[in-house]
């Protein structure tokens, strides 16, 4: 199959020897329920080339870097593994790009490797896991990192992890059927609770697995809006902040997970992923058949999902006359926005009362 404009995968992992080389000392066999793929920069490209992948970014999964070794451990395993990554780029151009991975949860020392990353490495983005030793993004004690990442214009790659609290509920069923997702949903709306999708704007979020199961519960949690301790951290309403990001289609593809995000964001925020390798060879050829054969998806909006979205975000990877169409620019309170939200806040008073009483 010819690859020349092919799709542009965002979810796509590899495994560097240095992290294959940890879980083996770990004695770690699974991810989340999943065994350990095997894995080569080779065995990428002969998938992507055979669905007409022509560019991956690259990201490592769940676990990440910490193993509760401390701060040096998680700084020189996150090092070799961006290091591999970017090698990985130039070996193969074109064909890869990557997500660096962050020494979670040390703030200090993820910043530092983000600079080295984006500033040195060239790397297009960074991966943060939804929660790091049980701790979620949107925490307050990770704000140095978001600023650093706001100012930068980051596209930030939001991929479940297992929470502490995944592995003691005792149902026996692999972490990746409905943990994986409980931890991107739980840190999807934990950032926007907390104040951060409003205060650092900059940031570009991708939420994997078409954002857990943040769009089928949008509505219920946008009633956070009558709460006034969410309400001062999420201004412009619970939905704007659903809305601003990026979910990719990993596992995802189904017509029922497509016409809830359909309904939700604009076509522009859809992009394709694949989770290659942990989705093995044939669960890529369902996600790529299912998402051409679906009658949800116009031509137009299938070319996005697969290619042209991905575009407005790593502009780089253009083809010479391929023209990128902007995605919508959603930071700006509009004025209908800012009265609906002035013609909530008797609810919200009223809301506090109800709690108070």
């Amino acid at each position: 199959m010819s690859i020349r404009h092919g799709r542009i995968d965002v979810h796509h992992h590899n495994i560097p020897p240095a992290f294959l080389k940890k879980m083996s000392d770990k004695g770690i066999k699974k991810v989340a329920g999943t065994p350990l793929p095997s894995w080569s920069p080779e065995k990428s490209i002969e998938i992507m080339d055979l669905y007409g992948i022509q560019t991956a970014i690259t990201s490592l999964s769940s676990p990440g870097v910490h193993f509760g070794e401390g701060v040096e451990q998680a700084k020189t395993l996150a090092r070799q593994c961006n290091e591999f990554s970017a090698e990985m780029v130039n070996r193969f151009p074109g064909r890869f790009g990557s997500f660096a991975v962050l020494p979670m949860p040390f703030t200090d020392a993820a910043c530092k490797e983000a600079i080295y990353a984006l500033d040195i490495l060239k790397s297009d983005g960074i991966i943060l896991l939804g929660s790091t030793d049980g701790k979620f993004l949107g925490d307050p004690s990770y704000d140095e990192l978001m600023n650093e990442l706001d100012r930068r214009g980051t596209i930030v790659f939001v991929h479940p992890n297992l929470h502490p609290t995944s592995e003691t509920l005792g149902l026996n069923i692999p972490g990746f059927f409905v943990e994986f997702l409980c931890d991107t949903t739980r840190a999807a709306l934990n950032l926007i609770l907390k104040g951060v999708t409003e205060k650092y704007p900059g940031i570009n979020w991708i939420l994997a697995h078409s954002g857990g199961f943040l769009p089928y519960i949008a509505w219920r949690v946008s009633l956070a809006n009558t709460f006034p301790e969410f309400s001062e951290k999420a201004p412009q309403g619970v939905l704007t902040y659903i809305r601003r990001f990026y979910y990719d289609t990993a596992l995802s593809p189904s017509r029922y997970s497509l016409a809830c995000l359909r309904e939700l964001v604009e076509p522009s925020h859809i992009l394709f992923g694949s989770d290659f390798p942990f989705a093995p060879a044939a669960a890529v050829a369902l996600e790529c058949k299912t998402l051409s054969d679906s009658k949800l998806l116009s031509d137009e909006e299938l070319y996005g999902i697969n290619r042209g979205h991905a575009l407005s975000l790593f502009p780089k990877y253009r083809e010479k006359e391929e023209t990128i169409h902007p995605a919508p620019i959603f930071y700006q309170e509009s004025l209908g926005t800012r009265f609906k939200r002035l013609l909530t806040k008797p609810v919200r008073i009223m809301a506090e009362k109800m709690q108070n009483h």
